[in-house]
């Protein structure tokens, strides 16, 4: 490889976007968060919306209301992994991982509709240029401080094996998971990102206070 290489971004076609929207909903009364109306639209369909352009594929991972989430238009999956349910994220990783036909995955959660439009290929750029096995999103938090998203991670498509060594070992956290290959932090940090885009709804006051146009 030539020392000045420049690396290029991975095209979009060659990800499949994975909508997490499998979780209990615990903090919202227990509802299916991923059906919560968001300016009208149900949060997972408003996801699907948003990264649908950005990928080339896309997918829902759900644990419920199966065919509410079909009439969205793309392919839903539950939990997979041999996890139990309702297992976390990275039982919808396991599940998108499964069934995934391009070289790479990115997955995004259901609860966090303000997410960059220019997610993927800021990620993309950062995972080639550092040649990485994933790259995950960070924000700044009220103190200016980085904070990774977890939740945000794009992946090769070939980590299944990995992830079930981890995961059948008792790991739980994607964290700990991605700190054992290489993986670079994307800062989304530029004076013309939204300080909301990293926010996720837990209750319906949240997702409503999104809503609302931030003020200056």
């Amino acid at each position: 490889m030539l020392e000045n290489e420049i690396y290029a971004p991975l095209h979009s076609q060659a990800i499949t976007g994975v909508i997490l929207a499998g979780g209990r909903g615990m903090r919202m009364g227990g509802a299916d968060k991923g059906l919560q109306n968001f300016n009208g639209i149900p949060l997972a369909l408003h996801t699907l919306m948003r990264l649908g352009p950005q990928v080339g594929e896309i997918m829902l991972n759900a644990n419920r209301n199966l065919s509410v989430y079909e009439s969205f238009g793309s392919p839903v999956w539950p939990d997979g992994g041999g996890l139990g349910e309702y297992a976390g994220p990275l039982a919808g990783f396991i599940t998108g991982l499964e069934r995934c036909e391009t070289a790479y995955m990115l997955t995004v959660p259901c609860d966090t509709p303000l997410f960059p439009s220019d997610l993927v290929e800021r990620m993309a750029q950062a995972f080639a240029e550092q040649d990485a096995d994933f790259a995950v999103a960070s924000a700044p938090e009220e103190d200016g401080q980085l904070r990774p998203q977890p939740v945000f991670c794009l992946m090769r498509s070939d980590m299944l094996e990995s992830l079930l060594q981890f995961t059948h070992a008792g790991g739980r956290k994607i964290d700990a998971w991605t700190a054992q290959h290489k993986t670079v932090q994307v800062p989304f940090n530029l004076p013309s990102d939204d300080k909301r885009a990293f926010f996720n709804a837990n209750t319906l006051a949240e997702l409503h206070l999104l809503e609302t146009p931030a003020t200056a």
